[in-house]
């Protein structure tokens, strides 16, 4: 296995409150090796952005803090670099797209003006040369007339184009990997699907890795290499895309493919997950996913009456195994290269505590509507 680009190594981040201290991510391992792309997926809440802006410690000092783990880049922890240091490292090994760019483009400055900040800062370019450099970034990602809207301002844009100009922004300095925090959500489905093909261009042109974080599950059946599903805070699952669609272990892998429409299948409702992501304040004791797993349920119908508990919602009255209240599961090694974090899936207890990573690039793209 080749060595990895990045690698989050137990890294556990604290925001200090009024009532005490929250942990939106907890004990979290995640390797990214050169040329894959690693989505993370899952619903609003569960640390996916917390953990992106950590990499690149915009996390603010205070109230956020970093408790424990480290990042590390090619051998050097990032958590111990100087703020100085950590300048350089932003937009010349690791870049990020926001999700909104019209919150992360500055509404007084040109585009070029933006672009070539970057490129100066980086490259110790001239301004003439920096323009060039900017001017050549927005024709690779595909906007036309890239001279003309060199000084044009970001309220002169679609969104469409503003979310290039923050992807031409990102790439300038040609890094090595490429945070994209749902870089979509806020464009048409036409739109979505340039910008997404737009970004695996440059990725078979540079080389560069790109960590995906969505809650789009088609999105990752198109694009990713490794998955990653977060829930609370944790990794519930990790797998390559193709075994994480074929066979899902973890109960909130299955109900978020479950909630996925499907054109084939002829159901008239929708299923959902019941309930909401908990609130890093309130976190359930054990597995966090107990109040909303289907499984456990499913398994107390049938259980003994001394291994289950009983569970007062505000809504609902029901019961689940004991074991989901009386400690969290460790994220296993299920299968080989594929990880899950659930007391009751198959050979979990038998299974080690190792690393979750892998170096697996896809060959075939998953049909997402079809799984």
């Amino acid at each position: 296995m080749a060595e990895p680009l990045l690698e989050i190594r137990n890294l556990s981040i604290g925001f200090d409150t009024d009532k005490g201290l929250l942990r939106p991510v907890q004990d979290l391992t995640l390797s990214i090796y050169p040329g894959q792309t690693v989505a993370l997926v899952g619903e609003s809440g569960c640390g996916k952005s917390v953990t992106a802006l950590s990499i690149l410690r915009l996390i603010p000092q205070p109230p956020g803090r970093f408790l424990s783990g480290e990042v590390v880049l090619q051998g050097h922890d990032l958590l111990s670099f100087p703020e100085a240091e950590m300048r350089r490292v932003r937009g010349k090994e690791i870049a990020m797209i926001f999700q909104e760019p019209m919150t992360s483009l500055n509404p007084v400055f040109t585009m070029g003006d933006q672009i070539a900040e970057a490129v100066m800062l980086h490259q110790h370019s001239s301004l003439r040369d920096a323009y060039r450099i900017a001017e050549e970034a927005l024709r690779e990602v595909g906007i036309a007339d890239p001279g003309r809207r060199l000084h044009e301002y970001p309220h002169q844009m679609s969104g469409g184009m503003r979310q290039r100009v923050m992807i031409a922004v990102a790439l300038a300095c040609k890094p090595r990997l490429l945070i994209a925090d749902e870089p979509t959500t806020a464009l048409d489905v036409t739109i979505q699907a340039q910008i997404l093909e737009l970004l695996r261009k440059l990725q078979r042109d540079t080389g560069m890795a790109i960590l995906l974080i969505t809650h789009d599950l088609g999105v990752v059946a198109e694009n990713a290499d490794v998955v990653g599903v977060m829930y609370a805070s944790r990794l519930a699952e990790f797998a390559t895309v193709e075994d994480l669609f074929d066979h899902p272990q973890h109960p909130y892998t299955h109900g978020l493919f479950r909630s996925v429409p499907r054109l084939s299948s002829g159901v008239e409702r929708l299923e959902t997950i019941a309930g909401t992501v908990p609130n890093p304040a309130r976190f359930p004791i054990g597995c966090k996913f107990h109040p909303r797993c289907a499984k456990t349920r499913q398994l107390a119908t049938t259980a003994p009456p001394e291994t289950l508990v009983e569970i007062r919602a505000p809504e609902e009255t029901f019961r689940i195994m004991r074991q989901c209240t009386a400690a969290e599961p460790l994220l296993r090694e299920v299968s080989p290269g594929h990880w899950a974090s659930c007391h009751f899936v198959e050979h979990h207890a038998d299974s080690a505590v190792t690393r979750p990573q892998s170096d697996h690039h896809r060959d075939v793209v998953v049909d997402a509507v079809a799984r």
